[in-house]
């Protein structure tokens, strides 16, 4: 089942569940813009040449949980869950198999595990895994969840012109 409501960040609250709060709106706006339709629809691709999809952005956000939650901040072996050295970007290129069930349980999945290895750490602590591939500095939770906001953010712009496309439904 997908989320269709989502619960608005605190005007009021401190660093960290300022920035829970963003985060968690912004995954929920990301099932919301996918919400009610059918698969068919959520592969349908943005506008050609693009092949953005919906389905392709929620693939994509999973593996970007994935990567900075498991990899940067826990230094997990957690290898690609859609893309493949062939297909650098298979995330966002889903095949007439895939569905929305996989992928929305695949998310969820990444965004729990997000959450629990996210949990025991503070703000500043450093990330045990990969490194800036420029500076060679770690990085630290707050970056994490502040990228992780961006990311969020500009994706979900995408799928609000995605979603009008299919259906002319637009909003925050």
């Amino acid at each position: 089942m997908t989320t269709t409501e989502r619960t608005s960040p605190s005007t009021v609250a401190g660093e960290r569940e300022m920035l829970e709060g963003w985060l968690e709106y912004h995954r929920e706006t990301l099932a919301v813009k996918c919400a009610g339709l059918d698969d068919a629809q959520l592969r349908e691709a943005s506008v050609p040449p693009s092949g953005l999809s919906l389905l392709g952005l929620v693939r994509h956000m999973a593996e970007v949980e994935r990567a900075w939650f498991r990899r940067t901040l826990a230094d997990e072996e957690a290898g690609p869950i859609y893309y493949t050295d062939a297909d650098p970007d298979g995330d966002f290129h889903p095949g007439e198999d895939d569905t929305w069930a996989e992928a929305y349980t695949t998310w969820q999945a990444e965004i729990a595990r997000a959450r629990e290895l996210a949990a025991p750490h503070s703000l500043d602590d450093l990330g045990a895994g990969r490194r800036n591939r420029t500076t060679g500095e770690p990085f630290n939770l707050r970056w994490i969840y502040t990228h992780m906001i961006e990311e969020y953010a500009r994706h979900n712009g995408h799928a609000d012109l995605v979603r009008e496309r299919i259906d002319g439904a637009t909003g925050e």
